[in-house]
């Protein structure tokens, strides 16, 4: 579509839906244009794309996250619009960069899980993979982070306030999802997913609930209004948040209501397709279609699909049983006991007494199966899918599912030598290991356009961008000193961005010169924040002590969520809040150290923050992080990695070589001999400096507010419990390797050049950790795809 054809959409649109020319249109007016008009190009091959993915075998991608990011920006990219769309926008008299600011961020995910299934859906539909994602319309997704008093407070993310113009609903496909206790309407709204250099458009499925009787009319007539809408507003939580807080049941149940609906909705669509085409012949249904898991949120699809082949669609139970264990797959994404789900019986009672009856039956048969296999009564009971009156959802995901794969090699190896131990000796066919990848169009191409730019003139075209292997042939660059300045002006002027970003977001200035040493995820024990935190602070009491000390200057940069009911990781914000505060208020280290936490962390904050990174916290306790995707993106954009051996940061090194990261810790192999006799109050008695910075946690040198929060923390590090030892994440066991190694890399900085080249070393092997590269091992091992373009047009 050309400049004037776009440029008569645009005057249209703002026309159509405001009563508007562009002269009197606001930024977001003309963005919802942009947008539509942008839609409007992607409309026929996004058609053709279905049409297509209908003819042949499908993937089917159940997932509860999709944190896809903004759209618009992405789509001009893919769809080769972006230099046109900015020439109108300039000459409408709009400022580019405001207008894109205008989109908000889908609340469609929270953190790793849901970002690798975006990045999944754009390489499927990179390299014309027929691949659909199924998941929720959330309403508030997770929640607004504010900071107020250093704590962490919860508000609705409103993102669909106004209309979302990158949605379609499709209310054909409505489908009717029943519980014993309300019927509800799925209505399902699709999101186009472009990819790069293809006309190919895929599909992420979202579904929104709605009730099957919008009120009850007798009660609003007898002026009982609240009454009246009060089924409604159930009906309505189920879409309204993503991961309820399930400390109480209620919460527990709305977490399950809500796996169900999207399971439920998702199946009867791609049960019905299926039978317009072959009618009750289902013995085509395994070969047409493959159902893959992330993560156990979506199990229920598996006793749901017996459910409609044996009630609705006239299989025998053995019928139905051969096809649900050919369709379906499974990924695993942590080893953390916590979040492996596992539901009271009761609620499924409650909520769908034939499910449960399904599941049931499913138990039986796996218990007679374990039985011949030479297993006794009490190893079998700790492995079926329901024991101690629960329902284990990764459990049955392992009996059921054709494929079950981890997410990193040493993450795969975990689950087979000790998770699932007992089912990768009955049928080690199922068990591979499919290491995490994330996009490069997004993480590098439009979020670093300055290092995607050097990259392309140094490859001599942008075909890395599909084939990140090729930057492999740039290796020998690293000896042009010239061209590692440039590197280096390329991530100052990052670094120069983010610190404006900073000063306007945050209200804290920040030198650009400083080293950012930057630690972006969720908030989780494991994760160790509060190993990052304390080491920062015993920086900032030796400086005290004195302030000539030869350490270059740090600009301490945090990102992270903390789940509402998580008492302890709420505290850990509190806890670097008051750190920063403590920093940044003290002039003697103001030119030598600032701490920043940037709330709110989200896809478009995090596409600023990896551009300009110099270090990359990895620092989870050794065999809990599954993979961490993060880590591949900072490598992506040139910085470097202080890490444990722990999920991908292991591939990283092998990626790398050590000479290029920064390691410490204990391997997996060892570690279980270290916890068996570690001991906290050793190192809190014996490590120089950990006493005191351990003690501002209960002494009143820093403040909690009253809360609890420090002497909480405090004895999680020191005390322990009657069901746990202390430190169970090692933070006082690592923390002296950390500090070292920490200093090692701050060491390392001064020498400019040398750092650049470790860096460009970095960039050039993040090639294995491309998405694409995930998704052609799927593609080609469990999911049995091959591409199909539509032989449409861009632009």
């Amino acid at each position: 579509m050309n400049k004037e054809v776009l440029k008569k959409r645009i005057e249209s649109y703002l026309y159509a839906e405001f009563g508007k020319s562009v002269a009197h249109a606001s930024e977001h007016e003309y963005w919802t244009a942009i947008s539509r008009a942008v839609m409007e190009t992607i409309g026929p091959d996004w058609e053709a794309t279905r049409e297509q993915y209908q003819k042949g075998r499908t993937v089917h991608y159940f997932s509860a996250e999709f944190l896809v990011g903004r759209s618009l920006l992405n789509n001009l990219m893919n769809r080769e619009l972006l230099d046109t769309i900015k020439e109108l926008v300039e000459e409408a008299g709009f400022d580019f960069d405001s207008v894109l600011n205008e989109e908000t961020d889908p609340a469609l995910g929270n953190g790793g899980l849901g970002r690798l299934a975006a990045c999944f859906l754009d390489s499927s539909a990179t390299m014309e993979l027929p691949v659909i994602g199924h998941g929720i319309l959330y309403r508030y997704g997770l929640f607004r982070q504010e900071i107020e008093h250093g704590h962490q407070k919860e508000y609705p993310d409103a993102w669909m306030e106004l209309p979302y113009p990158f949605l379609a609903t499709r209310r054909e496909d409505k489908v009717l999802v029943h519980y014993r206790d309300m019927d509800v309407y799925a209505v399902p709204w699709d999101l186009p997913i472009t990819g790069w250099g293809t006309p190919n458009v895929n599909t992420i499925r979202l579904w929104k609930v709605e009730p099957a009787e919008e009120f009850d009319f007798n009660l609003f007539n007898s002026q009982r209004f609240d009454d009246a809408v009060i089924m409604r507003n159930r009906v309505q939580d189920i879409c309204r948040v993503l991961y309820p807080n399930d400390t109480s049941y209620d919460g527990k149940v709305l977490r399950v209501r809500q796996q169900y609906f999207f399971v439920s909705a998702s199946l009867q669509t791609i049960v019905r397709q299926y039978r317009e085409q072959h009618g009750y012949d289902f013995s085509q249904f395994a070969d047409k279609n493959i159902i893959q898991l992330n993560d156990t949120h979506p199990v229920l699809a598996i006793p749901e699909l017996m459910r409609l082949l044996i009630d609705e669609n006239q299989q025998s139970w053995s019928e139905a049983w051969e096809i649900v264990t050919k369709v379906f797959a499974f990924t695993n994404h942590t080893i953390m006991q916590e979040a492996l789900e596992k539901w009271d019986i009761e609620i499924f009672r409650f909520l769908f007494p034939r499910v449960l009856e399904i599941i049931e039956k499913i138990d039986k048969q796996f218990r007679e199966v374990a039985f011949e296999k030479g297993h006794h009564e009490q190893e079998i009971d700790a492995l079926a899918p329901i024991h101690d009156n629960q329902i284990h959802m990764a459990l049955l995901a392992a009996y059921a599912c054709n494929s079950i794969n981890g997410v990193a090699m040493i993450h795969s190896e975990i689950l087979k030598q000790e998770v699932f131990n007992p089912f990768y000796r009955w049928w080690p066919d199922k068990f591979r290991n499919k290491t995490n990848g994330v996009t490069p169009r997004r993480w590098l191409n439009l979020c670093n356009p300055d290092l995607s730019a050097m990259l392309t003139r140094l490859s001599g075209s942008d075909a890395w961008l599909t084939d990140m292997d090729r930057l492999l042939e740039l290796k020998e660059v690293a000896e042009d000193t010239n061209e590692m300045r440039n590197l280096l002006e390329v991530k100052a002027r990052n670094k120069e961005r983010l610190a404006r970003l900073i000063k306007d977001r945050e209200g804290i200035e920040i030198d650009s010169s400083f080293i950012f040493d930057v630690q972006i995820k969720r908030l989780h024990e494991y994760k160790r924040q509060l190993m990052n935190a304390l080491e920062i602070l015993d920086r900032y009491y030796k400086l005290k002590e004195n302030p000539l000390l030869n350490m270059p200057p740090v600009a301490y940069i945090f990102g992270a969520k903390a789940a509402p009911g998580y008492f302890l990781a709420k505290a850990t914000i509190k806890f670097i809040n008051e750190i920063a505060r403590i920093v940044n208020d003290d002039l003697d280290v103001s030119q030598k150290m600032r701490v920043i936490f940037m709330h709110n962390y989200n896809v478009s904050l995090a596409e600023k923050i990896f551009p300009a990174a110099d270090i990359s916290e990895q620092i989870s306790t050794v065999g809990m992080e599954a993979s961490g995707t993060g880590n591949m993106k900072f490598m992506m954009n040139g910085a470097l990695t202080v890490g444990t051996y722990d999920g991908a940061n292991i591939e990283i090194l092998q990626q790398v070589g050590e000479e290029n990261a920064f390691m410490f810790g204990p391997r997996l192999k060892d570690f279980p001999a270290t916890k068996k006799f570690y001991t906290s109050h050793w190192q809190y008695e014996n490590i120089e400096g950990l006493k005191r910075v351990v003690d501002t946690l209960v002494s009143g040198a820093i403040s909690d507010g009253n809360t609890g929060m420090f002497r909480a923390l405090y004895n999680r590090l020191l005390q322990g419990s009657s069901y746990e030892k202390a430190d169970p994440y090692y933070v006082l066991g690592d923390f002296a390797a950390y500090r070292e190694t920490r200093s090692k890399a701050y060491a390392a900085y001064r020498n400019q050049i040398n750092w650049a080249k470790m860096c460009w070393n970095n960039i050039c092997a993040s090639g294995h950790f491309s998405s694409d590269r995930t998704i052609r091992d799927y593609a080609e091992d469990i999911w049995k795809v091959e591409p199909k373009n539509i032989h449409g047009t861009l632009g």
